[in-house]
């Protein structure tokens, strides 16, 4: 069972973010006794709802979850209703109001638009979380695409320090359809992990120390999409396409072939 899990999720990892969601309903009518681990597994695209107290958009997924209600960060409350939902303590919860907040001037800093929603939760030795940032690109003149980012962290104190354990995941996607370009879909997932320790200063320290982590792991998976995806497309592009017309290679051949016959020519006989 374990070597089945193992496949199908590096299975998932292959296939297309924007397709997740139809690709591992169908694993999991061929694999039921699978369908628990491969939901806890497979990091799914996050979706929009909008707080109905705030009237805020935010982010729901499983860390946001409790049965078939999701909690929002703004309201801290569950929608549908629920009772007796789970709830970050108070101490953790200021500090979850801070981290959103934070996270909100991120998003417009570095993404000028899209949704981001923070969640804690308590552990026995200190807290984790996950910050979620998600933006499509709705503009119907520019390709169709979306960046899903998920980053869940441990936090555990220790003294005047703080231990953190950050797995990040990005899912990205950009689709394009015309007549001068032609059709291209180009997508994949990355996953990164680090730990990372920092000192705590003063209580809200947590929330500073988290955003620089983030930070700088947005960064380097950034720069490597943009050489692993962005780069390899357009070397394949290049070779594949070229932008002159047939004709003018054509054209660029003959005259090669020309100077390469006057050049040899030129050249001085063996024979003296």
């Amino acid at each position: 069972m374990a070597d089945q899990l193992e496949y199908a999720v590096d299975l998932m990892r292959r296939l297309p973010p924007q397709n997740t969601e139809d690709n591992l309903a169908a694993l999991i009518d061929l694999a039921p006794h699978l369908a628990e681990d491969l939901l806890q597994s497979v990091d799914q695209p996050l979706r929009v709802e909008r707080c109905r107290k705030t009237g805020r958009e935010y982010l729901r997924c499983d860390y946001n979850r409790d049965g078939d209600s999701y909690r929002s960060p703004w309201s801290n409350e569950y929608e549908p209703e629920l009772l007796d939902g789970s709830l970050p303590s108070t101490s953790l919860r200021r500090l979850e109001v801070a981290a959103n907040d934070a996270f909100d001037t991120y998003r417009k800093m570095y993404y000028e638009g899209g949704v981001s929603s923070v969640y804690f939760w308590d552990l026995d030795d200190g807290f984790a979380g996950v910050v979620l940032i998600k933006k499509v690109n709705e503009d119907q003149d520019k390709p169709k695409g979306a960046w899903d980012s998920i980053h869940v962290f441990e936090a555990i104190e220790r003294g005047r320090n703080a231990l953190y354990k950050l797995t990040s995941t990005v899912m990205l996607y950009a689709i394009t359809e015309s007549e001068a370009l032609g059709s291209m879909n180009l997508s994949g997932s990355m996953t990164r992990q680090t730990e990372i320790e920092y000192p705590l200063d003063e209580p809200g320290s947590h929330v500073g120390n988290i955003g620089r982590m983030v930070e700088e792991m947005e960064l380097k998976m950034r720069s490597a999409l943009q050489e692993v995806y962005f780069g390899k497309t357009r070397d394949v592009v290049n070779d594949l396409r070229s932008i002159d017309s047939l004709e003018q290679t054509r054209k660029q051949a003959d005259m090669q072939r020309e100077l390469i016959g006057k050049l040899q020519e030129l050249q001085p006989s063996d024979e003296s």
